[in-house]
């Protein structure tokens, strides 16, 4: 959104222009992992029939230490204790890390390497963080595909993911309870982390056992969807936007809303009630405090009075969209499924930062002594001055949007796939020109130099499902420890009442987090750091603040978010290799995508984008350009459910009008399928 630029630009900037301009002299030298193999790991067979006997990686402008760094690379993400992953077991009695395990859930396997000695799944990596050793989650777990034909697994970096990352933290949150409550489990759970060395004791094992159980279990039950993921998707919004009310609700705040009759019932709770929850709490609760007053509310609430709570303070994550792909990410004017985030300036730092939120980065908000840098830059001028420590790598996520601009989309392989058919080719170059061109710019994906201007369009002229789209405006939730203070939104700014804009608190948080050093490093070396990553950040960014093309609702001062009521179209080269389709993954291959979605009234007989589908396969469909969608026991993705909608974007089908209002004739099957070779070739 505009505020993440304006913000960051007006309030950095203002402060610190002269340091920063000293400071984006130096350079920082990165240390590359050589790893000629990226230490892919085949599979025989899984639970859906796939195999591959070898990986594939194709030419996508990196070398091999660009894929290891990327998969390698901590992030701040703090999910568990690194020696409790390690040594978890599922329910059976399997490692729950096990590659079979993490084969399930759809994460990409590896081979012991020297920057990844445990054989860790791409994109999960050991982070550092004040003394202790986590398990967290990388760009690449995200943004990693792969699919198979012929026995060749072909790694795609940058592409969508199929991970299930919904089931995979319930099945952890599952492991974790079970070895809490079977005693045999628990003691070889505990012989087998002290033997690791970390630890020095079982008093100490059992107390994190029994914290981290409850925030996983807790971040379940406050993510659960009525519209179940299944693989390669996720609602990150939904869930960064939860994660950031959970860190922002106050003491003051927790105590009016355990008052409130319409969430207690009857008269709200009792002082002496609230004594039992509240004490020893400060203003602002720590992550150890927020855990007691967790522990306190299951105890002492009624499940009824538990679900009134977190329906109170967090918002449904209920629209998963597919995992988008990353290359020419930072030459995008705006990012995200709806163009939520401008990339001008520090952008994507800000961007980055919420990720990382979303992914259990460690947030350490307190509150602060006085009025200091980071606090004037994150704009806290009135009330109780907060600091944002936390474990959010800034320095490693600017090297990871630096090393994402040499990231090229994947050209379609022959030797493997299938040659393309050129005469098609050419009469399908006439089709999109005619059908898709208005919205699907052409771009040359190794130039250097090269810009995607995303072509906006509103959710009630593309049609397709608009849930996503309506969450991203429509969330809201409590402002607690940023009450009164002010996010610029473009138009003008929002002063953040009692509840407010979900993205303005997150957007007010993420600035926050970015205008805090590292707290993990000395004084000198924090501020530094610090200074010389945004400088670096700022500087190289070469994208300017721009207006958002397309035809969109605009922001004014009466809908300040209008705008983000839309979704983005973006160039299509490497289309082939991100299936399944729309921003929702609701159409499973290209070729579905040019059929009408069945309406009442239909003939039987017609072709149409299916209803319902499987997905978690792998396996390649060269001919309709996606990913195998019958035949195996999948997850069964359903059309029907709330955010799962298949219509919309049916210019081809002669149902959706292009940007002039034109219907065009729907397509034969012929020239379906020359459009199709004609994408090949993107």
């Amino acid at each position: 959104m505009k505020h993440y630029r304006k913000l960051f630009k007006k309030r950095l900037f203002s402060h610190t222009a002269c340091i920063i301009a000293i400071a984006s002299l130096s350079a920082c030298k990165l240390i590359p992992e050589t790893d000629p193999e990226r230490s892919g790991t085949t599979v025989s067979q899984d639970p859906f029939g796939d195999s591959y006997t070898s990986i594939r990686y194709l030419t996508q402008g990196w070398e091999a230490e660009d894929s290891n760094w990327f998969y390698n690379t901590t992030q701040g993400s703090n999910l568990m204790p690194y020696d409790f992953f390690m040594v978890l077991e599922k329910v059976d009695g399997e490692l729950f890390r096990s590659n079979e395990n993490m084969n399930f859930y759809r994460y990409l396997l590896r081979n012991p390497s020297s920057g990844n000695p445990d054989g860790l799944p791409v994109g999960w990596v050991k982070d550092d963080y004040k003394g202790q050793e986590y398990i967290g989650l990388t760009c690449a777990a995200c943004h990693t595909g792969q699919i198979n034909y012929n026995g060749v697994g072909i790694r795609i970096d940058g592409g969508p993911a199929g991970a299930d990352m919904e089931n995979i933290m319930i099945g952890m949150a599952k492991a974790l309870q079970h070895t809490r409550n079977n005693e045999e489990t628990k003691s070889r759970f505990i012989r087998n982390v002290l033997a690791r060395g970390n630890y020095k004791s079982e008093t100490e094992v059992l107390g994190d056992l029994a914290k981290y159980e409850q925030r996983l279990t807790n971040y379940t039950i406050v993510n659960r969807s009525p519209t179940p993921y299944g693989y390669a998707r996720l609602d990150a919004f939904g869930r960064i936007y939860n994660r950031v009310l959970e860190h922002l609700i106050n003491e003051k705040e927790l105590r009016e809303l355990l008052r409130d009759p319409k969430i207690m019932r009857d008269q709200g709770m009792s002082d002496e009630d609230l004594g039992k929850i509240l004490q020893d709490i400060d203003k602002i609760p720590t992550g150890e405090q927020r855990d007691r007053v967790v522990e306190r509310l299951t105890q002492n609430l009624t499940k009824w009075q538990l679900g009134r709570l977190r329906k109170e303070l967090f918002n449904p994550a209920d629209a998963p969209v597919s995992y988008p792909f990353l290359w020419d990410i930072p030459q995008h004017d705006y990012v995200q499924w709806n163009g939520l985030a401008a990339n001008a300036g520090l952008g994507p730092v800000g961007r980055n930062t919420g990720e990382v939120i979303g992914v259990f980065g460690t947030l350490d908000w307190t509150e602060e002594r006085g009025m200091t840098i980071s606090t004037l830059i994150g704009g806290q001028t009135t009330g109780t001055k907060i600091s944002f420590d936390s474990s959010v790598n800034v320095q490693n996520l600017r090297r990871m949007e630096s090393r994402l601009e040499k990231l090229q989309s994947p050209r379609w392989p022959e030797d493997i796939l299938g040659q393309i058919d050129r005469h098609g080719a050419m009469r399908g170059h006439a089709i999109f020109n005619k059908y898709c061109a208005s919205c699907h710019a052409n771009i040359d994906r190794s130039d250097p130099d090269r810009r995607v201007v995303a072509s906006m369009s509103k959710v009630s002229d593309v049609g397709t499902d608009s849930v996503m789209a309506e969450n991203s405006f429509n969330h809201a939730g409590y402002s607690g420890i940023l009450r009164n203070q002010y996010v610029d939104v473009g138009v003008g700014s929002i002063l953040l009442d009692q509840k407010a804009p979900a993205a303005a608190l997150l957007t007010k948080a993420t600035l926050n987090v970015v205008a805090t050093p590292d707290p993990d490093k000395m004084f000198l070396e924090r501020w530094w750091d610090w200074i010389s990553n945004i400088a670096k950040a700022f500087f190289h960014n070469e994208i300017k603040s721009s207006i958002k093309h397309g035809n969109y609702d605009p922001d004014t001062t009466a809908k300040p978010l209008a705008s983000l009521n839309a979704y983005k179209a973006r160039s299509l080269n490497g289309i082939w290799a991100t299936a399944p389709y729309l921003h929702n993954g609701s159409v499973p291959t290209l070729y579905d995508l040019l059929l009408p979605a069945k309406r009442e009234g239909d003939p039987e007989n017609g072709e149409y984008r299916p209803e319902k589908f499987e997905v978690g396969s792998r396996e390649f469909d060269p001919v309709k350009i996606g990913l195998k969608s019958s035949g195996y026991q999948g997850f069964t993705f359903d059309t029907s459910l709330r955010g799962n909608s298949n219509h919309g974007h049916e210019y081809a089908s002669g149902k959706t009008p292009q940007l002039n209002g034109e219907v065009l004739k729907p397509l034969t099957k012929e020239q379906r399928l020359d459009l199709l070779e004609y994408l090949k070739t993107l």
